[in-house]
């Protein structure tokens, strides 16, 4: 019989990823096809430039919370991210149980759909080079069987050690950092400032409907930048993480801020916004307005090579997204609190396989709704749990765990925390209410299955003397 494996040559995940990649993955899961597809939604929440209005307050909701995620990534580094913070900090033998099942909860919907806009996305543009892909915002039977082929190379890609994916991850980023600035250099070359800032009559009139307007641009502007902490879910598998983690999450959402305000002007100095607001109306235009803007500038054959570079974007995008949340059910299962099967890991390549094989699956399912849809709905079901929830853990293991190491400190703490909590009460507030109910539904049914489950397994708050004594 041969020995059992012991802690060095078991299965394990392993330390590869230094800062250059660590930014390059976020910064990849950030630009995706995100700009290329949003700048009709955003522009048609308010109906014209004052939309940008929506990115300005999403960097400052997400700015002061990428400095919550840098301390608690620095502090507590490992697999899963939130969802070991926020059984940490809420308590790992009581309330933190039911956190961190409730954020495997609502993960469940929201990571196979963030995943999936990137998809969409892709569908959305190769539509400019294959007619018949879409219609009536839905993918076709071609369009499906397209989503399906690239959701399966994404798995694909990632079926390898984390060495490198390191290396694939730099290529995914150099690419589509080559098709953004083609965008920059032809938005500066050609900008027109009368398009740009074309304001339409009162563009600042409040009422309950710019309010809504405003909200809707800037959920648009969150999920353009969401991605910002995508390696705080792969702490097991970073480098020096005390130092790596905060540099990559600040560096990644600045200088994308930065691209992505570029991006914007660029598109709208040469198209006017007239052309394709509202979004519903202009389709022709607006679900692949990037290869237009080439088009416009270069011709048809330069803006068909533009597409395809926008779909290696996106690719980019969808490929950092998958590695990172492949790691949080892994993590969930390692400590008991979701299915065992989820923990296994490659026995020669080293990394959660079954959760990375089930959670892309999901995202390819997940690509047969519609854009908007999906980016409220993933957007709605993680503010209460994952965002907030995160702010609160962070001051509760200020107060009961002074004996943690925090590399990274929060700048002018408590302020930032207070911004950004409020800040993602107002985008809750403002989304449509049938996307609350049915947020404020899954929670309530998440919470409703803990207590059974709970119940069942005898865990906190049903646990027996015996096994809290234990």
């Amino acid at each position: 019989m041969s020995p059992e494996p012991d802690a060095a040559t078991a299965p394990h995940l392993e330390r590869r990823l230094t800062a250059l990649p660590a930014t390059a993955l976020n910064m990849a899961n950030m630009i995706g096809a995100g700009p290329f597809v949003t700048i009709p939604l955003l522009m048609s929440a308010l109906g014209g430039p004052q939309s940008l209005l929506g990115w300005i307050i999403a960097l400052v909701i997400t700015l002061p919370d990428a400095l919550v995620w840098s301390e608690l990534g620095s502090s507590l580094p490992g697999s899963g991210g939130t969802y070991r913070w926020l059984r940490e900090g809420f308590g790992p033998q009581t309330w933190g149980r039911l956190m961190a099942f409730l954020f495997i909860w609502q993960f469940i919907v929201s990571g196979p759909m963030e995943i999936a806009t990137g998809y969409i996305g892709v569908a959305q543009y190769l539509e400019f080079l294959w007619p018949g892909l879409t219609h009536n915002d839905a993918l076709t039977v071609r369009g499906g069987l397209v989503v399906t082929a690239l959701g399966f190379l994404n798995i694909a890609l990632l079926w390898r050690r984390i060495g490198s994916l390191g290396k694939l991850t730099i290529a995914l980023w150099i690419g589509a950092m080559i098709t953004v600035t083609v965008v920059l250099v032809g938005g500066a070359l050609h900008f027109d400032p009368k398009k740009a800032f074309d304001f339409p009559d009162s563009p600042w009139r409040f009422s309950a409907g710019f309010l809504m307007g405003l909200g809707t641009a800037t959920r648009v502007g969150i999920y353009d930048f969401l991605g910002y902490y995508d390696i705080c879910y792969l702490g097991d598998e970073v480098k020096n993480p005390g130092r790596t983690i905060p540099r990559a999450v600040i560096t990644s959402l600045i200088v994308v801020a930065v691209i992505y305000v570029g991006i914007n002007l660029s598109i709208n100095g040469v198209i006017s916004w007239r052309e394709f607001v509202p979004y519903e109306n202009h389709k022709d235009i607006a679900n692949f307005i990037g290869s237009v803007f080439i088009e416009r500038l270069y011709g048809h054959r330069a803006a068909q090579f533009f597409t395809l570079g926008v779909v290696w974007t996106a690719l980019g995008s969808v490929f950092a997204l998958l590695l990172g949340y492949s790691r949080i059910p892994y993590a969930a299962a390692l400590d008991g609190t979701f299915f065992r099967i989820f923990g296994r890991v490659h026995p020669t390549k080293h990394f959660p396989h079954v959760a990375l094989l089930v959670i892309g699956v999901l995202a390819i399912v997940a690509s047969f709704a519609s854009l908007g849809v999906v980016i409220d709905t993933l957007i709605a079901a993680r503010i209460l749990i994952q965002f907030i929830g995160q702010i609160v853990a962070l001051v509760l293991l200020r107060r009961n765990r002074p004996d943690i190491s925090r590399p990274y400190k929060i700048w002018l703490y408590p302020l930032p925390l207070v911004v950004a909590g409020v800040g993602w009460l107002l985008v809750f507030a403002t989304t449509p209410p049938q996307v609350i109910g049915f947020a404020l539904a899954a929670l309530a049914v998440g919470m409703g299955s803990y207590f059974l489950w709970a119940r069942f397994t005898a865990r906190w708050p049903f646990e027996t003397v015996e096994a809290r004594g234990a």
